[in-house]
């Protein structure tokens, strides 16, 4: 393992866990077509956490907020929002927790195979092209409610289908919800810290048991940090670029991908 391969892999990493492209997809189709193995369980935690990071440092004042308001220590209608807010990803992370222990495993295992994920990726593509459409986009961060959350929450949990998208499945249920680009953007990236986080600590155990590998240590750090850095850089651009134009971008990316897959497998490349 090298440092560019890692320095590679982190970009990767930082880029498509936030655009609405599916960066297990790309792993899956990579690993089928390419050869591509993954680096291990310890470097893809580092990237996540890299990912982590990038969120936690972007929307910064966003989580202090939150947790000032749910201790107490702050006053006034804005704190109510922030608690109510905060409130709400918790409640809104709970699907996608209760579908990844039960189902984790299996859609790792058995839905990989690159028909799958050019199915997925031209489904959920469809979807976020239908929202685009469809939405309003008249309700603001602030109009956000408990029933909103938890719609949003549930699409969360499909992100475990290699192809769908946690960031792509979460925007897409809020633009269908009425929200603007905008909001449906902040909510989802806000509600992808707990996730991240919580599928850390989830695998910690198994990264004991293996043990750490002392020697690799400069290779998971520059993973670590090329991901947070790509991660916030995407984060920020995505933000501006909701604000005035259309998602519908990344749905015909999406239909592209799936028809060169799907060509690729009659031709009989894989």
């Amino acid at each position: 393992m090298n440092l560019l391969y890692a320095a590679i892999l982190g970009m990767l990493q930082g880029a498509t866990e936030f655009l609405p492209v599916s960066s297990s997809g790309h792993l899956a189709l990579a690993e089928a077509f390419f050869h591509i193995e993954e680096a291990g369980l310890t470097f893809d935690i580092a990237l996540h956490m890299g990912t982590l990071l990038a969120i936690l440092a972007y929307f910064r004042n966003d989580f202090y907020g939150m947790g000032l308001a749910l201790i107490g220590r702050d006053a006034g209608e804005e704190p109510k929002q922030r608690r109510r807010m905060a409130i709400y990803i918790a409640l809104a992370t709970i699907p996608a927790v209760v579908a990844g222990l039960l189902c984790g495993h299996a859609a790792e295992t058995l839905l990989r195979g690159p028909a799958t994920v050019a199915f997925s990726l031209s489904a959920a593509g469809f979807f976020l092209w239908l929202g685009e459409k469809m939405g309003n986009r008249q309700r603001s961060y602030s109009a956000i409610t408990i029933k909103d959350a938890l719609i949003i929450g549930l699409a969360q949990s499909l992100a475990l289908i290699p192809g769908v998208s946690r960031s792509g499945s979460t925007i897409t249920a809020g633009l269908f919800l009425g929200l603007n680009r905008s909001a449906s953007a902040q909510f989802s990236f806000l509600l992808s810290a707990p996730i991240i986080f919580g599928a850390g600590i989830y695998k910690i155990p198994q990264i004991i048991s293996m043990g750490l590998d002392q020697s690799q240590m400069l290779f998971y750090v520059t993973g670590f940090l090329t991901s947070a850095v790509s991660g916030y850089l995407v984060i920020a651009l995505l933000m501006k670029f909701v604000r005035t134009k259309s998602l519908t971008v990344f749905a015909y990316y999406r239909f592209i991908l799936s028809a060169i897959v799907v060509i690729a497998l009659l031709l009989g490349y894989q």
